[in-house]
């Protein structure tokens, strides 16, 4: 991360400077890398015997500026550091809980619709056309005796969701009076 000092600042010791690079380096990790080099820019005042650090950032095409007041302007930096440390950290929050949201999914109609049929036919005969309706709505899951109460009532076959198991079944009738239950 490139650091650009900018006003009066009092000569700092090599301890100090190192703290202040760590200080820096932690930022930088934070910052994410991938667009390149960050740049940093701190500005120091002093007002009476305050002093006053001004730090600003570029984030995700935003300014992130944290002040810090001190009696020097070692622990004015430090925690201007800070301050900017933790608004970087909910800036990120924000940014990863915004990106991973699922997206919305479109509601499945409730009223038969026609769709045309995806085979091309011959011109002159009538095109087929598959009526989807959704006529499971309500109903509840089904034993193999009432799945064969409901095919004796005339029908060719019965799809139905298996009580026990919750899979789901279907029980069909065969040509030679027999039924057969193929289970999913």
């Amino acid at each position: 991360m490139k650091v650009t000092y900018t006003g009066r600042h009092e000569a700092l010791t090599q301890a100090q400077r190192n703290r202040l690079d760590a200080k820096f380096g932690k930022l930088a990790r934070i910052l994410d890398m991938k667009q390149g080099e960050r740049e940093a820019h701190v500005i120091l005042t002093q007002e009476r015997h305050i002093q006053r650090a001004e730090i600003t950032v570029r984030f995700h095409d935003r300014n992130l500026v944290s002040f810090g007041m001190g009696p020097e302007v070692f622990p004015a930096i430090l925690e201007a550091a800070e301050k900017l440390e933790k608004q970087l950290l909910k800036q990120r929050g924000k940014m990863r809980d915004t990106k991973r949201t699922p997206k919305p999914e479109k509601a499945a109609p409730e009223i038969s619709e026609a769709l045309p049929a995806p085979e091309v036919e011959p011109e002159g005969a009538p095109a087929r056309q598959v009526f989807r309706t959704d006529h499971h709505e309500g109903r509840k899951p089904m034993t193999l005796e009432e799945a064969l109460l409901e095919i004796e009532a005339d029908r060719d076959y019965v799809v139905y969701r298996d009580a026990e198991t919750n899979r789901v079944s279907v029980l069909v009738r065969r040509r030679d009076g027999n039924f057969e239950l193929i289970e999913a």
